[in-house]
């Protein structure tokens, strides 16, 4: 992947925050209340690339939808919505793995899911976590005969942010023209970090190429420790999932060169779920650019996280199939 193709979602995102784009985008976010939802609704509403803006959650949406309405920006809460994003979910806490979640999150997806499915079957789905509950918006709209493979997308940004964010620090350099693609899911092992393909290249000694997959696997954890039980990494997570939504808009909008890593339904593992370099356009995904050329330890590290991914999606695909 070029610098070049590396760089437009850093761009998209820099733009959010002028008035030079008029676009016409309409976003809803499904837990607007949350401590991911809130700075992710600011970073929406202060796009030029977002016209339509509409806010749930299960409490406190009034106060929510209310405080950005103030904002002098043209996005407003409207019906029709094309991108839905999921941020919903309770967060995880101190001694707690995403997997300890997984129930309440799931039935809340579920949900999200079914009512997506109802109420704007042509939307395109964003949603975060991603191993398990992907499969299950994936099935729910399977049940309901809409489901479009290239219409729902698991944000792993995230950890391409913080990779690039590692890398750049570790080497001196801008972080914002470090890319480093990170494949494979969005939690522990199967967070697949691959620095062989970063752009600028970048030479590390064994110690550091063998310890720089780990930190970043554990990131969110360490953020966690650190905030001492508070909610997790929030703003990181909510500027990561507007990037996402920016690449995702600007490709929509006719821009050539987007990619994104997302976690899709592919076949480029083995297993039904992986996540690669995508290249976005007017129709979503143009193509999936795969996993390319990798390292014996990218290899070592894909085999590892293949068996954890597997049970993850089984998991998700389960709960719907039992869903009565």
């Amino acid at each position: 992947m070029s610098s070049a193709l590396a760089r437009p979602a850093r761009a998209a995102l820099r733009r959010s925050f002028s008035t030079s784009a008029q676009n016409n985008a309409k976003v809803a976010v499904l837990g607007a209340s949350g401590g991911i939802g809130q700075p992710l609704v600011l970073l929406l509403k202060n796009s030029p690339l977002v016209s339509g803006l509409t806010l749930y959650d299960i409490a406190h949406t009034p106060g929510v939808a209310a405080d950005p309405s103030h904002i002098e920006t043209r996005a407003h809460c409207l019906k029709g919505c094309n991108v839905v994003v999921i941020p919903a979910g309770v967060p995880r806490k101190p001694g707690m793995t995403r997997d300890d979640l997984f129930n309440t999150n799931a039935c809340i997806v579920a949900t999200l899911s079914v009512a997506c499915a109802q109420q704007c079957p042509e939307a395109i789905i964003i949603s975060s976590p991603v191993n398990s509950t992907i499969p299950i918006t994936t099935e729910v709209f399977k049940k309901h005969e809409i489901y479009n493979p290239s219409k729902i997308f698991g944000v792993t940004t995230l950890d391409i942010v913080r990779a690039n964010t590692f890398i750049g620090v570790l080497k001196g350099l801008d972080p914002a023209r470090v890319n480093v693609p990170v494949i494979g899911g969005h939690a522990g092992k199967t967070i697949i970090p691959l620095i062989s393909q970063c752009t600028a290249q970048v030479d590390l000694p064994q110690d550091q190429l063998t310890a720089i997959p780990g930190q970043i696997q554990e990131a969110g954890t360490e953020v966690v420790k650190a905030k001492a039980g508070a909610p997790l990494a929030t703003l990181s997570m909510a500027y990561a999932g507007a990037r996402f939504v920016f690449s995702l808009v600007d490709a929509m909008n006719g821009k050539e060169g987007v990619v994104e890593c997302s976690f899709i339904k592919s076949p480029e593992a083995d297993c039904a779920y992986f996540s690669t370099p995508l290249l976005l356009g007017k129709k979503s995904i143009e193509k999936n650019l795969g996993i390319g050329k990798i390292s014996s330890f990218g290899e070592k590290m894909i085999a590892e996280a293949i068996p954890e991914l597997k049970v993850s999606i089984k998991k998700g695909e389960e709960f719907v199939r039992n869903v009565k």
